[in-house]
Order: C-alpha cells, then structure tokens, then sequence
C-alpha cells in the first residue's frame, strides 16, 4: 500500500467533534473532486475518487450533516484496470442550492467564501478534506514530496492561504489543466501531517528522515575522514620524495639530528598523520612542530636539487 494511501485510511479515522469542521472538510472534497452537472431538467451534485475511504468519509460526512445520504455509485475506468472510480452523487435541485450555500459556495462568482473557514479547526478540516480528495505522498525514504491537485486556480490559491495561516509556504505551478500545490522540505511535510492529524504518518515520516540523516552524517564523516587521509598520503609521498633526495645528494647523517629522526620516522610510517609522528617522539613533540621539521626538510631537498 502507498504512503498516501495509509495517510488516506489513517485520516478518515479522524474524529470530528464540531459541525463547521464537517461543513470544512466536506467543502475542501468538493472543491477538489466535485462537479455540478445538469442532463434535461436534472441537476446533479457529484464527488468523484478512486479512494474507497475517502468516498467512505465524504458519504458519511454528508449524511452526518445534511441529514440525507448522497447516491453511491462505481464504475471501473477501463476493461483492462480493476481500479474502481466512486462517484457520490445528489440530485434533488431542489435542495442543492441550499447544499451548496451551507458550504460555503456561490453559485454567482467564481470567488469561495471564507466564512466557513475562519475557525482555526475548519481551515485544519479544509486542508485535510484537500488532502484526503486528490492529495498525493512520496514514500520519504525515496524523496520529500506531498502534494495536492487543485482543478481550478482560485482553489489552489484559498488552499495556499488557508496554509499560509498555519505558517506554511506551500507553492504551486500548473500542470496541464490541474493547478498542483505541494511541498518538498521534509519540515514543512512534517508540519502539515500534524495539522491535519496524520500522527502514525508523521512518526513513520521522522523516523525515515531520522535514519537518512543519520546516514547522510555517517557519510559526511566517512567522506570527511577519507579526504583528509589521502591528504595525508599525498603529503607524505611528497616528504619521502624530497628525503630520499636529500639522502642521495648529501646523506641523512649530514642534516640536524631533530630533521634525520623526523626524516627516519616519515619513512617508517608513510600513512602516519602529524599527531601520530608527534607522539612518536620522546618526549612527544606537538603537530605543529613535526610540521615546522618537515617543511625545513622540504626546503632543504628544494635547495639541493638542481635548477
């Protein structure tokens, strides 16, 4: 099963203690998924999703609210898939109107009211209702991404606001003829999973994103480690070049005793670091004093060899 399908059943769950919120939440499923239709003299209010909990929850919702139950039908979208399609549908036009209005529709601008939705609760309703419509989650171990489809513009731009009242910067772009509004920083996922109460999803999302950091550290280290140790080699075989130089041209027993015994220890211990030379010393001499010997040697083979 999908990320944003266990986020999906996990959301339906959810109990909802007011009747504006109900109100919210169904508003939200109809922005996203719904269609007011006219055949003849019928007018038909539909819902249409390929989630069986969603359509399980919209059913519920509305009946829970307007004290009558939508027509449930199905179909499936082609002889060669078995997904199922559900459309929810009311048809008395007598009594969509008032439906519509409750809801916070206008049936005479394209513009939605807010006054459902200015309730802290009911804009955390609204944004859960999108979600469970047409939202979509990339399982975190893959990537950070959720997102939700919008069919118009002025939708897209309410669902921006109602997350912009959380503190979320969602964007948004267009995507053949949906507008798509969605998130990819891991915080800002997490964050939105609390407001619309998908807490077993959020705990999954932070423990991938705990382990994946924890990775991500491990290989910085691991990286870190890496480079500086080929730094050291390359150093080192660098060091042996020019002692081996000063070697054959005047011979070790010609320089300063601190400088052969340097000289005869990088030569022993060609992985050593800095420290670990220091440490070989009795007594023990300090990093930056075994690197003040070492760069004398190296001047010292620069000078002797010929220009």
């Amino acid at each position: 099963m999908s990320v944003a399908r266990q986020t999906k059943n996990e959301l339906v769950r959810v109990k909802i203690h007011q009747p504006c919120c109900s109100k919210a939440e169904l508003m939200a499923m109809l922005h996203m998924r719904g269609s007011l239709t006219k055949s003849g003299e019928n007018i038909h209010l539909e819902v249409t999703t390929e989630n069986t909990a969603t359509a399980r929850r919209f059913f519920q919702l509305f009946k829970g609210v307007f004290k009558f139950s939508p027509e449930l039908l199905f179909h499936h979208k082609s002889s060669l898939q078995k997904n199922k399609v559900f459309i929810l549908r009311f048809s008395d036009k007598e009594k969509i109107p008032q439906i519509l209005n409750e809801l916070g529709f206008s049936l005479h601008t394209q513009g939605v009211e807010w006054r459902n939705l200015r309730r802290r609760c009911c804009r955390r309703a609204y944004a859960r209702g999108a979600f469970l419509a047409s939202g979509s989650l990339i399982n975190p171990k893959v990537a950070y991404h959720l997102e939700i489809n919008c069919p118009y513009h002025h939708y897209a731009q309410l669902l921006k606001e109602v997350l912009v009242s959380f503190q979320l910067q969602a964007k948004s772009f267009k995507r053949k003829n949906d507008f798509v509004v969605y998130f990819k920083g891991s915080e800002q996922i997490v964050e939105f999973l609390r407001i619309i109460e998908a807490h077993n999803t959020l705990l999954n999302f932070e423990n991938v994103r705990i382990i994946k950091g924890m990775r991500s550290q491990i290989n910085r280290l691991v990286n870190c480690d890496t480079a500086n140790m080929e730094k050291t080699v390359i150093a080192a075989q660098k060091q042996i070049e020019n002692i081996n130089t000063i070697e054959r041209l005047i011979g070790l027993e010609n320089i300063p005793p601190v400088l052969r015994r340097t000289a005869e220890l990088r030569r022993l211990h060609p992985e050593a670091s800095l420290k670990e030379l220091g440490e070989m010393f009795d007594p023990p001499v300090g990093k930056s004093g075994i690197n003040h010997r070492l760069r004398r040697i190296n001047a010292l083979a620069k000078k002797l060899k010929p220009r």
